[in-house]
């Protein structure tokens, strides 16, 4: 039986703190770490999740790289025999929900946007966001000869070279490629620091001289040279009947508007893509899995237009599946998808927002696991109670424990959202501990719970008409159990 109950084990790894690393790239937090460390390994987490800050470690100068602070964090990982899910956050930290910290993107690449402002990611009012590099830049050689995608590379390179020994022990078992900001593959259309409030629908941010000369070029390919970037789309707290973009009829069911959706959409997936391809390169033969993060917009799902993903780059509507042409990209690598919010019910959003969360959670599982993906989840916001605990577990076996085997569907692993004081207190870590025991089917720590195998070569490119084939029609997700089977 314990073999049979082993199949349905669900690995937990609980986030590190935004700033178990200080902005001066040091760390000074070691006992602090280790406390830490030794409750989770105490609660039987299979391991832990830490952001890998670009800005700290080339922070100073181009191509010079400072480990040193990583290394010391990942040894007390090590020491306290858990594995190490490493985050290559190419990103800001700061500017979104939960940021505590502020570390910008390297000093260097910045001096560059001040010449060319354009290197940043811009809305249509011309407001520039300096979270992340815009992904117009990606093949452009403006950072000392190198292009964007060349840094990311550089980068990772210079990871897997200073952390060889880690790798080689299989303490790193994770990389996730940071793909925008926040990490997550998505532009950045709803920043807190430019005035966002939820439930606004956002702005399409594609504004920035490269990706409007290539949006140009394309519609001139397409036949279409008068048709330019949308003007009618409205900012970012808007609701979508305020814009005739969105509006019942609206500009997005139009072919001028159908166009600039699929050209927006694809050249996220492509930019997604092109990166995964230089980390395959960079950690191939390693014992690792590549991984990008998806972004859990919940909010307008229930309304035909789908607003805030539309605008974040996920071009899905109820008869588009805008998450399955992600996941057939990612096929390719393989590379596992990671997905938010596993921890939110419909019943607890405001009607306002229009929101559905176990929808799209549903949706978005069902599309990783049409294509065969491993599947991984976090929760978005911090939840120590029993309804949040319970509705994780049942995401992560959609149809509960199989008795005798590997369950139809469940989680690759699932991500807790993050250490704190706060998690180890009375309740809340006796609940905890119960939650991990449960994921794991009840059974104690076990390492050997899906093992990694060595990374091999992606394979050729899929061409982007062959991705667009599974977006239509959007399929029924796979049937989901109201409860779990297995609460807390």
């Amino acid at each position: 039986m314990a073999g049979n109950a082993l199949a349905n084990y669900v690995q937990v790894y609980v986030m590190l703190p935004l700033d178990v690393i200080t902005v001066d790239n040091t760390f000074e937090k070691e006992d602090e770490t280790r406390a830490q460390l030794k409750k989770l390994t105490k609660a039987g987490v299979d391991g832990v999740m830490i952001d890998v800050w670009w800005g700290l470690v080339e922070g100073k100068e181009p191509g010079v790289y400072d480990w040193s602070a990583y290394k010391q964090v990942f040894k007390l990982v090590q020491e306290a025999g858990l594995k190490l899910q490493a985050i290559m956050s190419c990103h800001q930290c700061g500017g979104n929900i939960g940021d505590v910290v502020n570390i910008p993107i390297p000093q260097w690449v910045r001096d560059v946007g001040k010449d060319n402002p354009d290197i940043f990611y811009t809305n249509r009012e011309g407001l520039r966001n300096i979270e992340y590099l815009t992904l117009g830049v990606d093949d452009q050689p403006l950072f000392h000869g190198r292009t964007a995608i060349q840094l990311y590379a550089d980068y990772m390179k210079s990871f897997r070279e200073n952390m060889v020994d880690f790798l080689d022990a299989g303490v790193i078992v994770d990389i996730e490629v940071g793909l925008g900001p926040a990490g997550e593959m998505r532009y950045p259309s709803y920043p807190q620091s430019q005035g966002w409030v939820f439930p606004g629908i956002g702005e399409f941010i594609c504004y920035d001289k490269y990706l409007q000369a290539d949006f140009k070029a394309a519609a001139a390919e397409a036949g279409h040279p008068e048709w330019g970037l949308p003007d009618d789309a409205g900012e970012y707290n808007d609701t979508p009947e305020k814009t005739q973009f969105f509006a019942d009829n609206g500009t997005y069911q139009t072919d001028k508007g159908k166009f600039f959706l699929t050209w927006y959409s694809n050249k996220l997936i492509k930019h997604g893509d092109k990166i995964l391809d230089e980390a395959n390169k960079v950690f191939l033969g390693c014992t690792v899995q590549l991984a990008i993060k998806v972004s859990g917009i919940h909010w307008w799902y229930t309304v035909p237009n789908h607003a805030a993903e539309l605008t974040a780059g996920y071009y899905n509507l109820d008869d588009r599946d805008g998450y399955r042409t992600i996941a057939h990209m990612l096929t390719r690598h393989p590379a596992n998808m990671n997905f938010t919010c596993a921890e939110m019910r419909d019943s607890e959003q405001s009607s306002e927002a229009k929101s559905a969360p176990e929808e799209l959670v549903q949706q978005v599982l069902s599309a990783g696991w049409r294509e065969g993906l491993n599947l991984a989840c976090e929760n978005a916001l911090s939840r120590y109670d029993a309804t949040g605990y319970n509705t994780i577990l049942r995401n992560a076996r959609p149809q509960g424990i199989n008795k005798n085997g590997s369950p139809e569907h469940k989680l690759h692993g699932f991500t807790y959202l993050r250490v704190s004081d706060e998690l180890f207190e009375g309740d809340n870590y006796t609940t905890f501990k119960t939650f991990v025991r449960r994921m794991h089917a009840n059974l104690g720590y076990n390492p050997n719970v899906d093992p990694v195998a060595p990374l091999k070569r992606s394979k050729p490119e899929i061409p982007i008409e062959e991705i667009l084939e599974v977006a239509q029609p959007r399929l029924e997700p796979f049937p989901f159990q109201k409860n779990t089977d297995l609460p807390v």
